[in-house]
């Protein structure tokens, strides 16, 4: 069984949607996934938990590939406001739904090892490539980060995928002291710095299961549609995520996910038809 943890709002239904289906359409094994979400519409009026519709027909899609695949939500709202309610890095660089993957610790029914992915991921190979790599004497495993590697710290790594030792770092309070930091510290990259300076022993992985910039590689296990840094003709910020499929087509020159992207397309219609046909009942 691969574990794996994503976080976010109703807004990042059609990250996880093109994810998970990329994810089961050659993941072998079955995948259990847990969704951790929250309302946060005192912050804004968009932040509303992601739906029990919208789970629901995750749920369907994946379970559609291998019966065993099961989609999860947990709502955290109650233990966010707890520890991060108008906290130093509320309103950091992306979204309050960033922090809530350092709550991993203290939900009962996460498992003693799991895998947090960010939603503008899509995975190229079998995931439990990734997800069976040895970790125990490690609190996690990361790929480092393309730029914070050479601006920040030779080691800097990225958090978009973190492969997650939680019995390790219930030992060695690793998302305790980062929480600790988040509340008292204004932090440039909020949870990935606070996961960065509090961790005691982490374990490097090639880029492959964390490809920042290149899109077609066929070794590539995680790609990663982040942000990018572009200096020709002049610096600017590019930031299309797998969902934006003509621009991951026109821009970004990737077909590697054709497939999977098609397959999301016919999803997504099929579900926009069901929540028509559920407004058009309810007049």
């Amino acid at each position: 069984m691969v574990n794996i943890l994503l976080c976010g709002n109703k807004k990042v239904f059609d990250g996880a949607l093109t994810q998970l289906i990329s994810i089961t359409n050659r993941t072998k094994e079955p995948i259990n996934i847990y969704i951790f979400t929250m309302c946060a519409t005192r912050l804004k009026s968009e932040y509303e938990s992601i739906t029990d519709e919208q789970i629901t027909f995750l749920n369907e899609v994946v379970k559609s590939k291998r019966k065993e695949n099961n989609v999860t939500k947990i709502d955290v709202t109650d233990i966010y406001e707890k520890e991060f309610k108008n906290c130093a890095n509320e309103t950091a660089y992306c979204t309050p739904y960033t922090l809530l993957r350092l709550l991993a610790d203290k939900i009962d029914i996460i498992p003693d090892k799991i895998l947090y992915l960010d939603i503008d991921i899509m995975v190229g190979d079998d995931i439990s490539k990734l997800y069976n790599i040895n970790i125990e004497e490690y609190e996690y495993a990361a790929v480092k980060e393309k730029y914070g590697r050479w601006f920040i710290r030779h080691d800097y790594i990225n958090a978009g995928m973190l492969l997650l030792n939680i019995k390790k770092i219930k030992e060695t309070g690793l998302l305790e002291k980062a929480r600790k930091l988040i509340k008292t510290k204004k932090l440039l990259f909020a949870d990935q710095d606070a996961i960065f300076w509090s961790t005691t022993k982490k374990k490097i992985l090639p880029r492959i299961y964390n490809e920042q910039s290149k899109f077609n590689k066929k070794d590539t296990v995680i790609c990663h549609f982040c942000k990018r840094l572009i200096f020709r003709p002049y610096p600017y910020i590019e930031n299309f995520k797998q969902w934006n499929v003509d621009q991951v087509h026109k821009v970004l020159k990737c077909y590697y996910f054709d497939d999977d992207l098609n397959e999301y397309l016919n999803l997504k219609e099929i579900y926009n038809n069901r929540k028509k046909q559920v407004e058009f009942e309810g007049r």
